[in-house]
């Protein structure tokens, strides 16, 4: 391994503080030791590229909480030999960070040492706040890393994003928390094996973290100081229920009970039952399964179940999967159960479902034809001598906007895929649509 990741001789690893908490302790030390986010970590992924060249750099980390960002900063300067000056949006203001630019340019000036300045959340400082950093990143007088949750195309002024590489950090996989976890109960800036974990008990963690290393780890701790304060050294699925205060939810994401928790999900809103639509929600939740699919099921059930009964049902499961993907996890559940309820209370119908059902099968059976010669393409060179668009009526210049016209294939004339119910939007849909089908219809 290059010696760029190793220490200076002089200085050896720092130390670790033993009342630090197990998060802090078990920061990683080098890129090598960090979990997950293969995708920048990777041979010759960006970040590796950029920390094995030593170059100035300055980056944004976008990411739900828990996934790296302050680790990969410290990581960053441990790496690099430089030194590390960690700021908070929170409590840092203009006047700290012009402290921070001008003891980097001392240091950079006596020392010859550049300075990473890490700013947590940076989506909270005011746009001035931003502007103060622009000029010492740009003559690199600081490498700045600057992490946030939030889009920083929405949350970071444009100068700074110009001049910073924006890399998005992912949710951790189970499987990347389960290491985190484990070497955590083995090593010596960790438990050092004064615990053990049960199965369960690492299965409940794993569904209290929902990628969020940091918050595996507080459980972790909480847990193994429960289970030594009644002289156990085995943490098992009671003792960390009672330290975390969070009942297990017997819920296995891969099997069928993850099927069978969105299935009931799903007929609970087709059959209007808010209440138990909710609970399912609820239980999907705190097992850690993954916000977009349930996001995804609800946009799916929005058309599938409700359809033009209520327009806004779409609309509505559509927003809170994007407010989902904007805002993370566990606040993602807000939106969630906004659709649900929107969806599970709306006037039902499968009229869509059905039409595009029968549609589908239809083509399938060959029922097709060619397109009639009014509707064909009639904008390129020879369309016209060929006929094509010779035949066709242009709607809007006619007062009503609908005229009498083949639109579908002869082998379809006369064909009714869409039978609105009389529910909700659609009892409005299906008078208006019998007085278009008339008049379409209608043999001049």
């Amino acid at each position: 391994m290059s010696s760029l990741f190793d220490p200076a001789p002089d200085e050896g690893p720092p130390p670790v503080d033993p009342g630090a908490p197990l998060a802090v302790r078990m920061r990683p030390r080098s890129l090598d030791e960090v979990v997950g986010q293969q995708h920048l970590l990777g041979p010759r992924a960006p970040l590796r590229r950029l920390v094995e060249a030593d170059e100035p750099m300055s980056l944004v980390l976008y990411g739900p909480p828990g996934t790296g960002k302050t680790t990969l900063a410290h990581v960053i300067s441990l790496a690099t030999q430089r030194s590390f000056v960690q700021l908070s949006a929170l409590d840092a203001g203009v006047k700290e960070v012009r402290a921070v630019i001008a003891d980097a340019k001392r240091e950079l000036t006596h020392a010859g040492r550049r300075t990473v300045l890490f700013i947590d959340e940076v989506h909270r400082f005011s746009k001035t706040q931003q502007d103060s950093l622009l000029s010492a990143v740009e003559d690199r007088i600081v490498s700045l890393i600057a992490a946030t949750t939030e889009n920083p195309f929405f949350s970071v002024v444009s100068p700074l994003l110009s001049r910073s590489l924006v890399l998005a950090l992912q949710p951790l996989a189970d499987e990347d928390v389960r290491t985190v976890l484990r070497r955590a109960l083995t090593s010596d800036r960790g438990l050092d094996g004064a615990v053990t974990l049960t199965e369960e008990a690492e299965e409940h963690l794993l569904r209290v973290a929902g990628g969020d290393a940091r918050k595996a780890l507080t459980a972790l701790e909480s847990g193994a100081g429960a289970a030594r304060a009644v002289g156990s050294d085995v943490l098992d699925l009671a003792t960390l229920e009672t330290a975390v205060a969070q009942a297990a939810v017997r819920y296995d994401r891969s099997g069928d009970q993850h099927y069978d928790i969105a299935s009931a999900l799903i007929k609970s809103i087709r059959g209007s039952d808010v209440d138990a639509a909710l609970h399912y929600l609820a239980r999907m939740v705190e097992a850690g399964e993954d916000p977009r699919f349930i996001a995804r099921r609800l946009v799916i059930s929005a058309s599938e179940d409700i359809g033009m009964a209520d327009p806004t049902a779409l609309l509505t499961a559509v927003a809170a999967a994007d407010a989902v993907a904007f805002i993370g996890m566990p606040e993602g559940h807000f939106p969630l159960a906004h659709a649900v309820v929107h969806l599970a209370t709306a006037p039902k119908s499968n009229a869509i479902t059905t039409a595009m059902g029968e549609s589908v099968a239809d083509v399938r059976a060959g029922l097709a034809g060619p397109v009639p010669p009014g509707l064909r393409d009639a904008h390129y060179a020879g369309a016209k001598k060929l006929g094509h668009g010779k035949t066709y009526v242009y709607p809007h210049a006619h007062p009503d906007g609908v005229v009498p016209q083949q639109y579908p294939p002869d082998a379809l004339v006369g064909r009714d895929y869409y039978r609105p119910t009389g529910r909700g939007v659609e009892a409005q849909i299906g008078a208006r649509l019998a007085k278009l089908r008339a008049i379409i219809r209608r043999r001049s």
